[in-house]
């Protein structure tokens, strides 16, 4: 069985000795833009190529202000500064997740609190979420919610759309004024995606994308906040840039800043990928489609199933994942495709497995466990 989708995802990608999970493709402006940089000399962060990549994100999510920044985790972190997150706040999120997330968090001195998934989207659940702030949570007279436990105020929610794929995003930012807290997206893997037909990284106060070499369009590294709040987008935007106050000669810095800025040589490669990215996407879907019809067959279907997109959403698929029967299973397939030339991947070692964050709160993380013990991620590249 596993022979069999080693050489169907030989027939998708080419008869390689080598096949990656996710390699970036440059098959359009990249090196003119590159050049223009080059021949400019602006190649740092100041230049046109900033502003342009900042505005085709803008448009195309939907969203008041795209702001870049130098890496998505960078991008998390002023996102949670922006949104009043502080020193021994809970930023409950999802164990499900890459490390990026909660270092972040870290990063300010707050503490992750990990909720379970849901199986149909791989994200943060609503119904768990809804759950654990019933249980453990209160509204104080301020207006400030609180864990019961210990007092502290549980400032934000950061869910993902893991591998691309939307979680119930609505429900979600709901729950999240019901109880006063502040919705951040870490929307990092799925530009492209939408619910209900808008972007995800759009529904809370602020949202997150990464453009790693990894993802679906690349910088080569780099990482973009997205705003309903112009002014909100402004004051990040000044952040970014060192908090420098505008003038032609003076050095003055109005705030604490940081240095978040991405260089336009990585901004010229992020435009020319927006040119392409609506034919990126439709690649990397038909790929799935792909995908999913073989694996429909009756030889696999007792064994794993194929991930599609949630309901009302319309996924990037930056990762396709098939889903093994047991951890037995998950681990013999991951051997035996990575020995014969097919890059796969597990998911991500659970976070309140790690030896930073074993300490914090959880649920039950019922889903969560289950599916660490099952995912695999195949080969998912747009196909040139």
């Amino acid at each position: 069985m596993y022979q069999k989708i080693v050489d169907f995802i030989k027939e998708i990608y080419g008869d390689s000795s080598s096949i990656p999970l996710h390699a970036p493709v440059f098959t359009g402006n990249e090196k003119e833009y590159l050049n223009e940089c080059i021949d400019t000399t602006f190649v740092s962060s100041v230049g046109k190529f900033v502003d342009r990549f900042e505005a085709m994100v803008s448009e195309y999510t939907g969203a008041k202000r795209a702001v870049v920044c130098v890496n998505g985790t960078n991008a998390l972190h002023l996102a949670m500064l922006l949104s009043g997150v502080e020193r021994e706040d809970e930023v409950l999120t999802q164990a499900l997740t890459f490390v990026a997330t909660c270092n972040a968090i870290s990063y300010i001195g707050a503490q992750p609190v990990f909720i379970d998934v849901d199986q149909d989207t791989l994200g943060l659940s609503p119904v768990a979420l809804k759950k654990w702030l019933t249980e453990n949570a209160i509204i104080d007279a301020q207006r400030v919610c609180r864990n019961k436990a210990n007092g502290k105020r549980i400032k934000a929610c950061i869910p993902m759309h893991t591998f691309g794929h939307p979680c119930r995003i609505e429900e979600i930012a709901e729950i999240c004024r019901e109880y006063h807290i502040e919705l951040i997206e870490d929307a990092a893997e799925s530009i492209g995606s939408f619910y209900k037909g808008k972007h995800t990284g759009t529904f809370g106060k602020i949202g997150i994308l990464s453009f790693n070499g990894n993802k679906t369009i690349t910088t080569g590294g780099g990482g973009m906040l997205l705003f309903n709040d112009e002014e909100l987008g402004k004051l990040a935007k000044h952040l970014t840039t060192q908090a420098k106050v505008p003038h032609r000669w003076e050095f003055v810095h109005d705030h604490i800043g940081y240095n978040y800025r991405m260089p336009n040589l990585n901004a010229a490669i992020g435009c020319a990928q927006m040119e392409q990215i609506e034919k990126f996407i439709q690649n990397k879907r038909e790929t799935a489609r792909k995908y999913e019809q073989f694996f429909k067959s009756e030889l696999f279907t007792p064994h794993l199933t194929f991930f599609t997109e949630p309901a009302e959403c319309r996924s990037n698929y930056w990762l396709n994942v098939i889903i093994l029967k047991d951890k037995k299973a998950q681990q013999e397939f991951l051997q035996y495709s990575n020995d014969h030339g097919i890059m796969t991947r597990p998911a991500w070692c659970l976070m309140n497995k790690l030896p930073m964050f074993r300490h914090c709160q959880t649920d039950q993380l019922e889903n969560t466990i289950l599916l660490e013990e099952r995912i695999v991620n195949i080969p998912s590249s747009v196909r040139i």
